[in-house]
C-alpha cells in the first residue's frame, strides 16, 4: 500500500533553517589546541585520585590512557555491578548465566531475545573489526578505562565488591573490546535496540523463527524438544519506553546579571539501572580540566559538565535515529530471500547465530537461531503489523547509529574546547552525540544550541514523499516512527545529517529545551526548515515546556537578568504550570458544587472534603505542600480529557491552550482524583513529603522499609524539577523492588504513595565569573550503587532535607580543603 503511493513529486526540500540569528555568525577557524597525549609511555599507567565530600573523584594524569585508568578505577569502586551487568548484556551472555527467561520458567524468552538481538546487530564483530582503526585518543581511553576497572576488581576481589553482584561468576575482567561493544550497544538505545523482539521473530513466511539446539537438522522439531518453553510476546516497539527527558538552559550575556554565560543542567533519567549518572573531575595539566557527570561506563569523558571556558548540557532529542524500510520481495523467489531495488534483485542474507543457555545449575546448552539481514539492516517482524511475505512485502530496520565510532572523540572534543568556536567544531568533526540536544554557554556570554543527534540524512525525494504522501504520513502516525519504501534507492540513506543542516541557534540571549523538539529553542526566534526527522514544528507544547518558558520569563526578578541563585531557585522551586493555570477556577467550581454529589460511573461522590483539602494547597510540590498529591491526581485525570476554554494556537504556543472550562467533566475528574487518593489509604490533606518518597532496595532486591521524604513535581502537572515512579525494566538484571501503581497514575496502594526512582538526577548550575567557573550541583541518588556504602545515600539525604544543590569543588584550593581521601594507582602494581 505504501509502495504504490510513492511517485515522483516536484517538492524541493529546503534544508536550511528559515531563522537567521540577529547577529549573523561569522565562521572563524578554531584556535589551535596542542595535541593531548594519548597513550602512556611504554604502557606504564599512573593516575592520582583525590576524593572530596560526597565521594567525588578528582583524577589527574599525564595522558588520556592514564586518565581513563583512574576514572575507570574510581567508577568501578562505586558502580562495578552495573557495568559488569551491561558487559554481559551487550556480549550476548545473559542466557548463559540466567537461563532463557526474565521470569524463570515463564517462556518469556527475554534473555534469548536480548542475546540473539545484539548478535543480530553484530556489535561485537563491529568492535573487533573497527577498534584498531579508531583514533588514538579513543583507543587510549577505552584501553585505560578497562585496565582501571580491572585493577579495582583485582585489588578488591570479586567476593568483596558491591553485594549486589559480589561473588557472581559473570563479574570478570574486561577489555577495550568489551568497552567498545558496550558503547555500540548504547548507541542503539534510541533505535534498533527497541526492535530486538521484532528481530527475534523475523523469518520468511512458512519458516519458524524459533531457536534450536546447535547442530540440529530438523530445527523446528528440535525446538519443540527443548527443556524449556519459548513463548515470546512480540509487540509494536516503544521508542522511548522509559520516557527519557530533561531540561536544559544556556543563558548568554544578555540574560545574566554579570554579563557572562550560565548553564542549567537538569537531565531526567532513571535513578536505577544502566542510565545512572556519575560525577567526576578529569585533569591533564596543560591540556584538560573538566568536571561533570557521565552515564555509566563512558570511558573517561564528561557528558554534561564544564571546563574553564565552556559549560554544556543535553536533553533527550525527539529526533528519529532510524528508518523502518518496507521491502518489495522478488516475486520470482519462492524462498522470499531477495528484494527488488531499482529493478535489481538484492539478497536477504541468512546467518546462523549461537549462544549458550543455562538449563540447570552448572549446565548449559548451545542454542542456534537464524538471523536475516539486508543492506538496509536486520529484518524485523511484528505480528499483525509488519509481516514477512503477505502481499510480497517484508521489513528491515536501518539505524543511523550502527557502527558509530565517534562517541568518545565527540565528547572529548567538547571537554577540550577553549572557546565556543572550538566547541562548535566538535559537532562539525564528529557525530557521536547519539540521542541528545546540546545547549552551551561560554565565559564570554555566548550561547549555542544544536540537535546533532545522529539522524538519517534522507534525500530530497524521500523528504518529499514523507511530508506530502498521505499514506506515508498515516503510516508514521500509526507506527510512531518513519516507514519508507525500499524499492528505489532514492529512499535510502548512507550517513547522518551533516552539521550544516542540523537545527541550531547561536546568540547572546538564551537557548533552552525541555524535549519538545528544536522548534522553540528560543521563543523569539523559532527554528524551522529542517528535516522532519528532527521532530515537529507548530505543535502544542507540553506543560513542562511551557513551565520552562514561564520560568525564563518571570524567575529572574524585575531586571530580567538571572543570578545563579535565581536559576537554582527556578530549578528547585517546584512550581507547576497546571496549578498556576487552573487552581483558582477549579476551587471556585468545587466550592460552588458544595455538598451536591458528583456522579462517577453511577456512584455519587461528595467532593466537599476534597475541596477543603485543595484549598490548603500552596501551589507548589514541596515537602510541606498540603494536598499537592490531590492536585496531581486531578492532573492525571485532566490529562486524559483536557478541559480548556481556549484551544491551542500555533501563533501563541507558549500560552495556549488556556483557561479552565467550567464543564461537568472537570468535577468528574476531581471526584476521580479523590477516589484514587482514598483508595491508596492516603489522607486528602496530607503533605507531599509524607506521600512522596525514595526507598532503596537491599542487595537482594527487597524494600528497606525506610521511606525518605521527597519534594518535586511531575510532568503531568507541568513541573520543571520532575520525578516519577518507574516500574518498567531499567536495563539491568540487578535486584530491586518496585510498587505496582494504579491505572492512569503513579500512585501505589501497596506503597501508600509515590515511590520515586526516576527524574532529576545530575542537577547543576554553572556560572562563569572573572575568576573562572563557579558551579553548584547535586546527584540526587548519590555516587555509589553499593548498598550501605559511604556515598550511597549522602546526596539523597541532602536533597530530602530541602531541595538544594551543593558546591562543586573545581579549583585546586577547594579540592585540597575538602579532600577526604587520596591514592595514586600505577599499572603493574
Amino acid at each position: 500500500m505504501l509502495l504504490s503511493a510513492c511517485g515522483n513529486g516536484d517538492f524541493t526540500y529546503n534544508s536550511q533553517s528559515s531563522f537567521e540569528p540577529p547577529t549573523p555568525e561569522v565562521p572563524q577557524p578554531p584556535m589551535p589546541v596542542d595535541v593531548v597525549p594519548a597513550f602512556a609511555p611504554e604502557g606504564q599507567l599512573s593516575a592520582n585520585i583525590r576524593w572530596t565530600d560526597f565521594g567525588v573523584p578528582h583524577v589527574k594524569a599525564d595522558n588520556l590512557e592514564s586518565l581513563a585508568y583512574g576514572v575507570g578505577y574510581a567508577f568501578a569502586r562505586d558502580n562495578i555491578c552495573i557495568l559488569a551487568d551491561q558487559i554481559l548484556k551487550y556480549n550476548s551472555e545473559r542466557a548463559k548465566y540466567y537461563g532463557p527467561d526474565m521470569v524463570p520458567g515463564s517462556g518469556d524468552s527475554e534473555h534469548l531475545i536480548s542475546d540473539f538481538g545484539f548478535l543480530t546487530l553484530d556489535i561485537r564483530n563491529i568492535a573487533q573489526n573497527s577498534i584498531r582503526g579508531m583514533s588514538t585518543n579513543s583507543q587510549a581511553m577505552l584501553s585505560g578505562y578497562a585496565q582501571g576497572y580491572n585493577k579495582y576488581l583485582a585489588d578488591t576481589g570479586v567476593e568483596n565488591i558491591d553485594p549486589a553482584c559480589a561473588g557472581q561468576p559473570w563479574v570478570q575482567p574486561i577489555s577495550d573490546l568489551d568497552m567498545l561493544t558496550y558503547s555500540l550497544g548504547i548507541a542503539h538505545l534510541p533505535g534498533a535496540a527497541n526492535f530486538l523482539g521484532a528481530m527475534f521473530a523475523a523469518a520468511p513466511q512458512g519458516e519458524s523463527f524459533l531457536p534450536f539446539p546447535k547442530g540440529s537438522k530438523a530445527a523446528k522439531a528440535a525446538a519443540e524438544e527443548l527443556p524449556f518453553k519459548i513463548n515470546p510476546k512480540v509487540t509494536m516497539p516503544e521508542i522511548n519506553e522509559q520516557e527519557l527527558g530533561s531540561n536544559g538552559w544556556g543563558l548568554g550575556k544578555d540574560r545574566t546579571a554579570n554579563g557572562k554565560g550560565m548553564v542549567l543542567a537538569n537531565p531526567h533519567f532513571p535513578h536505577t539501572g544502566n542510565l545512572r549518572f556519575w560525577q567526576f573531575h578529569s585533569t591533564i595539566p596543560g591540556y584538560m580540566n573538566v568536571m561533570g557527570g557521565s552515564l555509566m561506563g563512558v570511558p573517561g569523558v564528561v557528558n554534561i559538565g564544564f571546563n574553564e571556558n565552556v559549560a554544556w548540557t543535553h536533553t533527550f532529542s525527539t529526533a528519529e535515529h532510524f528508518v523502518l524500510y518496507q521491502l518489495t520481495l522478488n516475486d520470482g523467489d519462492p524462498s522470499q530471500l531477495s528484494q527488488v531495488v531499482d529493478g535489481v534483485n538484492r539478497p536477504i542474507t541468512r546467518r546462523e547465530l549461537v549462544i549458550d543457555v543455562a538449563v540447570a545449575p552448572g549446565q548449559t546448552i548451545q542454542l542456534a537461531k537464524n538471523s536475516y539481514a539486508t543492506h538496509q539492516g536486520p529484518m524485523v517482524v511484528v505480528p499483525g503489523a509488519f509481516e514477512w511475505g503477505p502481499d510480497g512485502d517484508a521489513y528491515a530496520i536501518k539505524d543511523a547509529n550502527t557502527a558509530n565510532l565517534d562517541i568518545v572523540d565527540h565528547w572529548l572534543a567538547m571537554n577540550l574546547a577553549t572557546n565556543m568556536d572550538e566547541f562548535k567544531q566538535a559537532f562539525r568533526d564528529h557525530d557521536g552525540v547519539i540521542f541528545n540536544n546540546t545547549m552551551a554557554a561560554d565565559r564570554e556570554g555566548n550561547v549555542f544550541y544544536i540537535d546533532d543527534s545522529t539522524v538519517p540524512f534522507l534525500t530530497d525525494t524521500a523528504i518529499t514523499e514523507l511530508t506530502t504522501n498521505p499514506l506515508l504520513i498515516g503510516a508514521k502516525q500509526q507506527a510512531g516512527f518513519t516507514v519508507l519504501p525500499a524499492f528505489i534507492s532514492a529512499f535510502d540513506f548512507d550517513r547522518p545529517v551533516p552539521y550544516e543542516q542540523a537545527p541550531k541557534y547561536s546568540g547572546t540571549d538564551y537557548v533552552q529545551n525541555s524535549n519538545d523538539s528544536f522548534w522553540l529553542t528560543n521563543a523569539q526566534a523559532p527554528i524551522t526548515g529542517v528535516s522532519p526527522l528532527y521532530g515537529q514544528v507548530d505543535n502544542q507544547q507540553s506543560l513542562r515546556s511551557r513551565m520552562a518558558h514561564k520560568l525564563l520569563a518571570d524567575a529572574a526578578g524585575s531586571d530580567g537578568l538571572f543570578t545563579p541563585e535565581e536559576v537554582e531557585q527556578a530549578l528547585l522551586g517546584n512550581r507547576n504550570y497546571l496549578g498556576e493555570a487552573v487552581l483558582s477556577d477549579l476551587l471556585t467550581m468545587c466550592q460552588n458544587q458544595g455538598n451536591t454529589p458528583v456522579n462517577v460511573d453511577g456512584q455519587n461522590i461528595d467532593i466537599s472534603a476534597g475541596c477543603s483539602a485543595l484549598a490548603q494547597w500552596d501551589g507548589t510540590m514541596n515537602l510541606n505542600s498540603s494536598a499537592g498529591h490531590l492536585f496531581r491526581e486531578f492532573a492525571f485525570q485532566f490529562n486524559l480529557a483536557p478541559q480548556w476554554q481556549n484551544d491551542f494556537d500555533p501563533a501563541n504556543p507558549i500560552t495556549t491552550p488556556n483557561t479552565l472550562a467550567a464543564t461537568p467533566e472537570v468535577l468528574t475528574q476531581f471526584a476521580r482524583a479523590i477516589m484514587t487518593v482514598e483508595s491508596a489509604g492516603v489522607a486528602l490533606d496530607e503533605v507531599l513529603g509524607t506521600v512522596q518518597f525514595v526507598e532503596r532496595s537491599t542487595p537482594d532486591g527487597q524494600a528497606t522499609g525506610v521511606k525518605i521524604p521527597w519534594a518535586g513535581a511531575h510532568n503531568i502537572e507541568g513541573g520543571f524539577n520532575v520525578f516519577r515512579a518507574a516500574t518498567s525494566n531499567n536495563g539491568t538484571l540487578l535486584p530491586r523492588h518496585t510498587y505496582p501503581t494504579l491505572p492512569n497514575t503513579m500512585m501505589s496502594v501497596e506503597g501508600e504513595g509515590y515511590h520515586i526512582n526516576y527524574g532529576s538526577s545530575w542537577m547543576t548550575v554553572v556560572n562563569f565569573t572573572d575568576e573562572g567557573p563557579v558551579a553548584r550541583g547535586l546527584l540526587s541518588y548519590s555516587q555509589s550503587h553499593a548498598f550501605g556504602a559511604d556515598h550511597n545515600l549522602d546526596q539523597t539525604m541532602l536533597y530530602s532535607q530541602q531541595p538544594q544543590l551543593r558546591p562543586l569543588r573545581f579549583t585546586e584550593e577547594d579540592i585540597e580543603n575538602n579532600k577526604i581521601g587520596e591514592i595514586t594507582i600505577t599499572s603493574g602494581e
